[in-house]
């Protein structure tokens, strides 16, 4: 037997105003698009913005539904609306944000959206840079995946 240990890498911003212009951006576009989440049941609106190899954003947010829980997450709204318009365009980076109660609030993928994200990486063969919404409007960049579900399903494409 032996005993191992995980560790994550990850960067923190204390504000917006300190990431890069582009991902900049790619938050902001997610802060956006929790205006269009449906959630009449939670009231926790999340918004998603996915940035594509060459620039393009895709916004996605939350809709739920009274049959739970055939609703959607942001984060696979963006990533499966990104592939279906622009398939041959590999996912650079995600960025996710919650609202709620009239403020931003902190918000990270749950473990069926790290599985997709995991299969984006696998189909493109990059990393996904994850950025996150935090308390008090810190931003957290992780890079890759793994580092946030690192024993994924796996399958040889």
């Amino acid at each position: 037997m032996e005993n191992k240990q995980l560790m994550i890498e990850y960067t923190e911003y204390d504000s917006l105003q300190e990431l890069p212009e582009t991902d900049r951006r790619l938050m902001e576009a997610a802060m956006e698009a929790t205006e269009s989440a449906y959630a009449p049941y939670s009231h926790f609106h999340v918004g998603a913005a996915v940035r594509l190899a060459d620039g393009t954003i895709v916004r996605g947010s939350n809709q739920e539904n009274i049959a739970y829980p055939s609703g959607l997450c942001a984060e696979r709204t963006a990533l499966f609306g990104a592939s279906a318009q622009y398939p041959q365009l590999a996912v650079e980076a995600l960025a996710v944000v919650g609202f709620h109660e009239g403020a931003f609030t902190e918000a990270s993928p749950c473990g069926a959206c790290r599985q997709v994200m995991s299969e984006y990486e696998l189909r493109y063969g990059n990393e996904i840079t994850l950025f996150c919404y935090l308390s008090g409007g810190r931003i957290r960049k992780i890079c890759g995946v793994k580092r946030l579900l690192p024993f994924t399903f796996e399958a040889k494409l």
